[in-house]
């Protein structure tokens, strides 16, 4: 990808100033605005690879400016930034959509890994075949679209993540490390339990439209999907 378009949303003008010259230098592309109304006119606008989202702006949280793209089905990936290192708040965000979750203070040279890091995962998805299924589940890649038996659920792109990877080694049991590493690409500073809710959510959508349990625990190891002899 090509000086990939990175949108950076901060209402404090020092942390712009500085986000906008390392990514330019990095070789971005870079938009820069201080709030979430701006944000999302400027996301619509200009289609930008990836957005750097500040949780607290004035005018509304970095929260609901990704919950208002998604419902634009403006699906760029997003790194939140906060002054807050709070579990609840780093939850809220992967949940609503966001790709990845960083405190500040923070180093140029982390957020320019992290962003290369998203930008990795979006460009392998678009080399891969449009048609992915494992047992009960059918994934089309192209579409984003899931299927349990047929019926379609509603994933966020973190739990779309999460799935496919685990669909992509079935029958195999996948350690919380494993999982951070290949769904976050980091080890989110060793919080495992972000692992746990995300199988929590995942199962709440498929259990109730699948034939078996798909997604198992194997207490002390980690995670396994699991496909079963008489699928046809």
């Amino acid at each position: 990808m090509k000086n990939p378009k990175v949108l950076i949303v901060d209402d404090e003008k020092n942390i712009r100033d500085l986000l906008e010259a390392g990514l330019k230098f990095a070789g971005f592309s870079v938009y820069s605005v201080g709030t979430g109304t701006e944000a999302v006119a400027v996301a619509e606008k200009a289609k930008p690879d990836i957005m750097v989202l500040d949780v607290m702006l004035p005018d509304q949280s970095g929260f609901s400016v990704t919950k208002k793209l998604r419902s634009m089905n403006l699906d760029l990936p997003v790194l939140f930034l906060s002054a807050r290192d709070d579990r609840g708040d780093k939850v809220t965000g992967l949940t609503v959509g966001g790709d990845d979750y960083m405190t500040k203070p923070f180093s140029i040279d982390e957020v320019i890994a992290r962003i290369n890091a998203i930008l990795r995962r979006t460009r392998k998805q678009d080399v891969e075949e449009s048609i992915f299924e494992v047992g009960e589940i059918r994934i089309n890649q192209d579409a984003h679209e899931v299927f349990v038996n047929g019926s379609e659920i509603d994933l966020s792109p973190t739990e779309y993540k999460l799935l496919r990877f685990l669909m992509s080694n079935a029958n195999r049991v996948m350690s919380k490390d494993q999982i951070l590493d290949h769904v976050w690409e980091y080890d989110f500073n060793g919080e495992q339990g972000i692992v746990e809710s995300y199988i929590s959510y995942l199962r709440k959508k498929i259990d109730p439209l699948s034939k078996n349990q798909l997604i198992h625990t194997k207490r002390g190891v980690g995670y396994m999907f699991r496909t079963f002899k008489n699928e046809e």
